[in-house]
């Protein structure tokens, strides 16, 4: 599976469980970061860390893929999933709107536009 098709396949499972607000941001060629963001708001503490534990459950008995490194169960409000190439954050509305990760890369990807 390549990094696209990863990042289709998180989308289809955070929609199966009602993720809010789904986006992808293709980050190919323009950061070192990842290829891919894949983002999703919940309603509650609840819905995020269900949503976070699909995405890691679906990939793990599914195709064997597993994160590299998970950040924010504690807090639950922000969980990150970091599959390399692509990186899943599940995030509360209000830090969705606070940390406005869209705007950052799309003003990003004007700022390299020629």
């Amino acid at each position: 599976m390549d990094t696209k098709e990863l990042a289709a396949k998180i989308v289809d499972i955070l929609d199966s469980k009602k993720g809010i607000d789904i986006e992808t941001i293709d980050l190919t060629g323009k950061t070192v970061l990842a290829d891919y963001f894949v983002l999703a708001s919940g309603n509650s503490t609840t819905q995020i860390k269900s949503l976070a534990d699909e995405v890691e459950y679906v990939l793990k008995k599914d195709f064997d893929i597993v994160p590299d490194h998970i950040e924010g169960r504690s807090g639950d409000k922000w969980i990150l999933l970091d599959y390399k190439d692509v990186v899943v954050h599940v995030m509360g509305r209000e830090e969705r709107q606070n940390y406005n990760i869209e705007k950052f890369w799309e003003t990003k990807r004007r700022e390299g536009e020629d």
